[in-house]
């Protein structure tokens, strides 16, 4: 089954300086995958639930996607377990 495609991102752009740290907060298990910005917060909400790293892929998955950015130019530097993430871009 094919994954679902992303609609409605917005556009995170401006978050592709190469060694960009970008601060996440993530909601698991929501009823749908979204990102909104309130003021200098992403917050992502995936449908996928937190076990064996599925979540945190999902959402680097959607971060890629509104940054316009490969998924394998975004690292997982803090918040491996927890909801409050940090990401680093490396082009």
């Amino acid at each position: 089954m094919a994954k679902p495609k992303l609609r409605n991102l917005p556009d995170l752009s401006d978050l592709t300086d190469a060694g960009a740290e970008i601060a996440v907060k993530v909601t698991p298990k929501a009823a749908s995958d979204r990102i909104t910005r309130d003021g200098g917060v992403v917050r992502i909400h995936v449908t996928t639930a937190p076990e064996d790293d599925k979540a945190n892929e999902a959402v680097r998955r959607i971060l890629a996607a509104a940054m316009g950015v490969a998924t394998s130019s975004l690292s997982l530097k803090r918040g491996h377990t927890a909801r409050d993430k940090v990401f680093v871009y490396d082009p």
